[in-house]
Parts: structure tokens; C-alpha cells; sequence
């Protein structure tokens, strides 16, 4: 079980398409056995009482669209930035005549017995804390991709999800929100494109230095050493934090891991991949010359029984296919390939495009959406969403993993059932990491 000391740090968070906030704690078990349904059920309204932790550009885009549910009552806002919860209460308001309450520490949100879920839209660094507290406070709750910073804390809060029966979901909204994912794992699966043989997924990354225009010194109203939390004191620095935060590996993985799980998750959906047996990778810092540190260019190498799976970053799209654009994925088949982005796929058969190829019938219902999917579950009780902590913990570790080998120049021969690293321990080490005090994150025990 996770647990927060009681010492509070008096630093601030900082926040970013995935903006870190921080609020509210409770006493672990005894609120999760007190509230073992969906307790907005008995309401007049029938409303799902959520709390918002993180709030910055992606939290609050987030925080738009739980808003345009009516069903929806948010209650608390969380920020250590009080320039981003002070917005995101304006947006509150303005939708709904009301002001949520607002908190700076997430320990204080949870601690309201009347919300039922929160939503965890914070830098990478900071998912796997307040995701376990609240499944100990007996929330539900909606965590941004990629589940976590560390393949152990993604671990943590898959069995803490499960040890507290709570309703969840990842936030990899493509998966949900467009139906063209839906149509190419139909069409993996039909077999009509023959035995799938390798994938390559590819994303373009950014050739231009980042840059900011936050002052030197921490803005009034941020809690820069909250923020830091369980990562190494560092002298704040405006580039390190909100946006460019996932582009320094104290806090996420770069541009790779952040995109990971969208591109990656057409791929495991479709072939039911669980873990790769051995991981390498190969790149650097080409083009960005910058204080960043996450490289620009990096080719990752999975290999599976029968199937090589390569996942590239790189300067500009996959030769041959640049009008599918920056993001996209090809499965080569014996027979044909279909090479897919977000919004739609093509099929090749002997290197010629097919747009008459014949399409499997529909298999797979349509979505209601992924946050409402989310809330439908809340109301349900249904732990078996289609972007659980369970499905994501998979999809996200062999990013990790790649991420692992690239730092450390190796290639990685991984153990899923005992989640290690074989014969390796440099590089098993970076499977987790130690938490800077006072901050805790307690090993959870399997799920029986």
C-alpha cells in the first residue's frame, strides 16, 4: 500500500499538457471498505461528484470534456500553480454557476468523503502517488498516459486497482474516441492480411529547441518543491517544468514514451501482445540543441515468438507513407500490409494500394467515448474498462523497457512473470527508483 508521510514539502508542482496538481490525502483502508459502490448513486441527480488533480493545458482539457456530461459534478480542483487551478475554477464556474473547492495538496481533495472519482492529470513523475491514495480513499479514477514514470510504480497502482476493486481508466483516448482503431484490429484479426510478421510504428518528432517564457524564479503561487515531489531537488529552472517537464529524464521519457502508448496501443489491441521477450534500442540527440535531455531520434527494437516489433522516433515520417503523416503504424502480413494513423488506414497488396480491399464484418461495438465509458463504469461498477490500470500497466512497461535499453546501450532479455531484467542489474535497477522524502510509494501486493 502506498503511504505519504505525514511531513508536507513546501515546494510546488508545476503543471503541463499533463499538469501536475496535488491534493488531498486520506487514512488508507478504512475509507475504500466505506465506500464500496458508486456513492453519488443514491443522489437526487444521480451525479458523479469528481475531483480534478492536475490541471494544467491537458488536465484542463480534460476538465472541459468531463463538463460537457451533465451527469458530472466537479467538486475540488487541484494545482500546486495557482495560476492554472484559479483558471480551471473560472471554467468550472462559468459552465456551472458554482466554484469548486480549490487545494494545492492532493491529500486534502481526497479526504472529501463525497467525491467519487478524481481524475490524475499530472507529469509523469507524479501519476503513480495520488493514483494509489485515492483507490486507498476509495475513489475511482482516470490517470493520463503513460500510466507511469516506472515500470514498478505502474505495477503498484495495477494491483492497487484491483486490491480496492476500483473503477479505472488510462487516459489513451484514441482508442475510445475514433472509430478507425476499432476497423484495423478487425482486420488484423480476420487474417486477411495473412500471418503479421512485423510492425513499425513511427512517430516525427520536433527538429526546433524548445523554449519558454516563464521567469527565471518560481511565479508567485507555485509550489516548485511539491511539484518536484518524489524526483531529485533540483534548482527550478522554467524549462524543467509545466510543458518541457516530459523531455527531462527525472520526470517522464520524452517524446517517445509520451506518444508511446497512442501509437503502441492499435498494435497490442490487435495481437493480444503481452511482454517482448528482449528489448533494444539506438538513437541520440540529433537536431534539439537545447538544456533538454530525452533524445530527438530513437529506434526501438521488441522482439516477440514470430514477431519483430520496431517503434522509431525520428526526424521526419516513414519513407513511403509520408501522407499518413507524423504518426503512424504498418503491419506487414504474408498477404498484405495495412499501414494506419489516428483517423484512418489504407491496405497494400504486392506494394499497390487496395482501397477495394474487402472489410471483415464489424466485430467490435462502437464506444460511447473514453471518459464517458469512464463514468459509465463508475456508475456500474465495471472494472473491466477497455483502458483499465491492468491493460495500461502492459502497454506502457514495454515502453518503458525500450526507454531502459536506449539509456543504457543494452539490449534488455526481460522476465514478465517476475517483471525483471535478466542478468542485467544496472539496467534492472531502472525498473524503479528511490522516492525523494518524504514521499513513499509501498510495494502492493498480486491481486489473488
Amino acid at each position: 500500500m502506498s503511504e505519504i508521510q505525514p511531513e508536507s514539502s513546501n515546494g510546488a508542482m508545476a503543471v503541463s499538457r499533463r499538469s501536475f496538481l496535488a491534493s488531498a490525502a486520506v487514512s488508507a483502508g478504512a475509507v475504500a471498505l466505506a465506500r464500496p459502490t458508486f456513492a453519488a448513486a443514491q443522489s437526487p441527480n444521480n451525479q458523479i461528484v469528481l475531483g480534478m488533480i492536475g490541471v494544467g493545458g491537458q488536465g484542463t482539457n480534460r476538465l472541459e470534456g468531463f463538463l460537457k456530461h451533465p451527469d458530472v459534478r466537479i467538486a475540488a480542483i487541484c494545482d500546486v500553480d495557482e495560476r492554472h487551478a484559479d483558471r480551471a475554477i473560472e471554467i468550472v464556474r462559468r459552465a456551472r454557476g458554482q466554484a469548486p473547492q480549490k487545494f494545492g495538496d492532493f491529500r486534502k481533495l481526497l479526504e472529501l468523503k463525497e467525491i467519487d472519482a478524481v481524475s490524475v492529470v499530472t507529469p509523469d513523475h507524479w501519476h503513480a502517488i495520488p493514483t494509489v491514495q485515492a483507490f486507498e480513499a476509495g475513489k475511482d479514477v482516470f490517470v493520463e498516459k503513460p500510466l507511469s514514470y516506472s515500470l514498478a510504480e505502474g505495477r503498484a497502482m495495477a494491483n492497487a486497482s484491483l486490491n480496492h476493486k476500483r473503477v479505472t481508466q488510462m487516459g489513451n483516448h484514441i482508442h475510445n474516441d475514433l472509430p478507425n482503431y476499432r476497423r484495423v484490429v478487425e482486420m488484423v484479426r480476420s487474417g486477411k492480411l495473412g500471418k503479421i510478421t512485423r510492425v513499425h510504428a513511427w512517430k516525427a518528432s520536433p527538429r526546433e529547441p524548445f523554449t519558454t517564457n516563464e521567469p527565471a524564479t518560481p511565479p508567485a503561487g507555485f509550489d516548485y518543491d511539491f511539484w518536484l515531489g518524489p524526483a531529485p531537488k533540483r534548482p527550478y529552472d522554467p524549462m524543467r517544468s509545466h510543458f518541457n517537464f516530459r523531455y527531462f529524464w527525472d520526470y517522464s521519457g520524452g517524446m517517445f514514451i509520451d506518444f508511446w502508448c497512442h501509437i503502441s496501443d492499435v498494435v497490442f489491441w490487435a495481437l493480444d501482445l503481452k511482454a517482448p521477450k528482449s528489448v533494444s534500442s539506438a538513437g541520440g540527440r540529433y537536431f534539439i540543441k537545447d538544456e533538454t535531455e530525452t533524445p530527438d531520434v530513437i529506434d526501438a527494437v521488441l522482439e516477440y515468438p514470430e514477431l519483430l516489433y520496431t517503434f522509431s522516433l525520428r526526424s521526419s515520417p516513414l519513407p513511403g507513407f509520408e501522407h499518413m503523416g507524423d504518426i503512424g503504424c504498418l503491419f506487414e502480413g504474408t498477404d498484405a500490409s495495412l499501414v494506419t494513423n489516428y483517423g484512418r488506414h489504407e491496405i497494400y497488396v504486392k506494394g499497390k494500394r487496395v482501397d477495394d480491399f474487402p472489410a471483415p464484418p464489424q466485430s467490435i461495438p462502437d464506444s460511447p467515448g473514453h471518459l464517458r465509458e469512464f463514468l459509465d463504469a463508475v456508475k456500474s461498477r465495471n472494472l473491466e474498462t477497455t483502458c483499465n490500470l491492468r491493460y495500461g500497466h502492459r502497454l506502457t512497461k514495454a515502453g518503458l523497457l525500450s526507454n531502459i535499453a536506449f539509456r543504457t546501450g543494452d539490449r534488455l532479455h526481460w522476465d514478465d512473470e517476475r517483471e525483471q531484467i535478466i542478468d542485467n542489474k544496472k539496467a534492472d535497477h531502472m525498473l524503479r527508483r528511490h522516492f525523494r522524502k518524504p514521499w513513499n510509494l509501498k510495494t502492493q501486493p498480486r491481486p489473488v
